[in-house]
């Protein structure tokens, strides 16, 4: 990198840092206002399920220690999990990430009795949807969105028989506007399962994580590139806004 680049990619940085809760605020105005999860109780198990966003290269050999830090990754589950167990220190919380790069609904379901249902969640947070149209659209899965509305309606149906009384975080799967991976056939197409979850929270009164409109505010204080330069797998800055989006939400 060289110097102009260095100084440029720090004034980024130094513009998101100041204007993270401004742009939170522009894309959450009514946090209250969103079903939340109740305070977090003494023991409270909290699993974060999805697809590479959310694996974000976490070690599985640990996948069964909650809350160690190679088990959360390095992405947004980290950064909210550090969150939350500084602030409930006294409340000996359990956070398990078991999410799968690459993974769609369909296969969130094939292996969700040993990743959901045996971990007893008292809260479920599931970020799932972008690899269910990227996958189509390259010719790599033959689902479509009628696919994703009934596995993803499927699933929510199975964990609420199994687990009556687990608090359900439905995340907005997003794209970043702008990114290597992303042309202009995406924005329409792929708003369709955006809409299929944002309406699947809203009919089971589940929590619901607007990512996009977070994103969309986010290149209006620095491009593309700074939080996620493909358009779908965040970087660092990107992370650490999407936990700072769950936790107001979740925390509100």
């Amino acid at each position: 990198m060289n110097r102009r680049n260095f100084f440029r990619k720090a004034t980024w940085a130094g513009a998101a840092a100041v204007l993270i809760p401004e742009i939170l605020k522009a894309a959450i105005p009514e946090a209250n206002a969103i079903p939340e999860i109740p305070e977090m109780k003494e023991g409270t198990v909290i699993l974060f399920q999805g697809d590479s966003i959310t694996d974000a290269g976490r070690n599985r050999k640990d996948e069964d220690i909650p809350n160690k830090q190679s088990m959360l990754g390095y992405g947004y589950v980290l950064f909210a999990s550090a969150k939350l167990l500084a602030d409930n220190g006294d409340k000996n919380l359990q956070i398990y990430n078991r999410g799968i790069s690459g993974n769609k609904v369909y296969q969130l379901r094939e292996r969700w009795e040993k990743d959901c249902i045996n971990l007893k969640p008292d809260v479920l947070s599931i970020l799932i949807g972008v690899n269910d149209f990227w996958h189509q659209k390259n010719g790599k899965y033959e689902g479509d969105l009628a696919k994703y509305d009934a596995d993803y309606r499927d699933l929510i149906d199975y964990t609420k028989n199994q687990l009556p009384s687990t608090e359900i975080i439905i995340c907005e799967p997003f794209i970043i506007a702008g990114g290597t991976a992303i042309d202009e056939t995406w924005e329409d197409a792929f708003s369709a399962y955006r809409n299929v979850a944002k309406q699947i929270a809203k009919e089971y009164n589940a929590t619901f994580v607007p990512f996009q409109k977070v994103f969309n505010e986010a290149i209006k204080v620095a491009p593309t590139a700074y939080w996620g330069e493909d358009g779908v797998h965040p970087s660092m800055a990107g992370a650490q806004l999407m936990a700072q989006a769950w936790l107001k939400i979740v925390e509100s």
